[in-house]
């Protein structure tokens, strides 16, 4: 584990900014954020004097903030008591925050008509610092068929959701999104020009399907929900698996056809 550190805006920032910063200062704040932020990045929670170590605070600043944040729900201790992680409370509250419950409200049942349809699943992911955010998911309506878990962190850099959602974005902004981006389990390392051709590709195409890069037998189907600049606010993926059986399901095509009519209907943009 890594010691937390300092702040950019002290080492970097103009002498007036960081004049600016110093006097919006709540210390208190920033400890409690620095937890949150710390403990979103361990899958099985922290000891306090894990956290001691990794933010280079002392005892009574990491107790007090610690009971703070478990009595208020942000973070929740194991069985055992001596592991803190996060609670899912800030999940929730994403989700409560109108625009986006909106968004959501308006994608499911456009997702679940596709998905009825085109007899697959597909989920709609949108950009959270450094990677993919899952915020909707619908299952196919068959007994089979492979879903992406809601709440779950997709990769930025190999999968066709973050292709897509970097391809439809100005050169200011993929520029900052990949300098945000932290690699994921497994992810697969792509260099700048093999990236640069891929977006130009997709951008031309209006759309990305590939086979995926995590799973075989995968075709990613993915189309990008744009803004009213023509930008992407959002990604949606339906993850083909073709049947060999006797069953006729909707082929490749078809279902391509139908998500892209799926995202035509969510864009405030016309997509190609």
């Amino acid at each position: 584990m890594k010691p937390a550190k300092p702040s950019p805006a002290n080492d970097t920032a103009p002498e007036g900014q960081i004049d600016e910063a110093e006097r919006y200062r709540a210390p208190a704040l920033d400890k409690g954020l620095d937890i949150l932020e710390l403990l979103s990045e361990q899958k099985d929670g922290l000891t306090r004097a894990e956290i001691m170590k990794a933010l280079g605070r002392n005892a009574s600043e990491i107790y007090r903030m610690l009971e703070r944040l478990v009595a208020r729900q942000y973070a929740v201790r194991s069985a055992g008591g001596d592991r803190y992680s996060l609670s899912l409370k800030l999940f929730a509250l994403a989700h409560r925050h109108p625009p986006m419950n909106r968004f959501i409200s308006e994608a499911l049942p456009v997702m679940q008509s596709f998905a009825e349809e085109a007899e697959q699943s597909c989920h709609l992911t949108v950009y959270d610092r450094g990677n993919l955010l899952v915020i909707a998911q619908v299952d196919g309506p068959g007994t089979w068929g492979l879903s992406i878990r809601l709440g779950s962190h997709v990769g930025l850099i190999d999968t066709a959701s973050g292709q897509v959602m970097l391809a439809f974005q100005s050169e200011v902004e993929r520029a900052r999104m990949l300098a945000e981006h932290t690699k994921v389990k497994g992810e697969i390392a792509l260099g700048g020009a093999a990236l640069t051709t891929t977006f130009a590709s997709i951008r031309t195409e209006g759309h990305l399907r590939k086979d995926s890069a995590q799973t075989f037998g995968v075709t990613d189907v993915t189309f990008p929900i744009l803004g009213p600049s023509g930008h992407a606010i959002a990604v949606l993926t339906t993850p083909y698996m073709r049947r060999i059986d006797e069953y006729v399901a909707p082929s490749l095509e078809q279902v391509s056809t139908l998500l892209a009519a799926a995202a035509r209907a969510l864009s405030m943009h016309e997509v190609n």
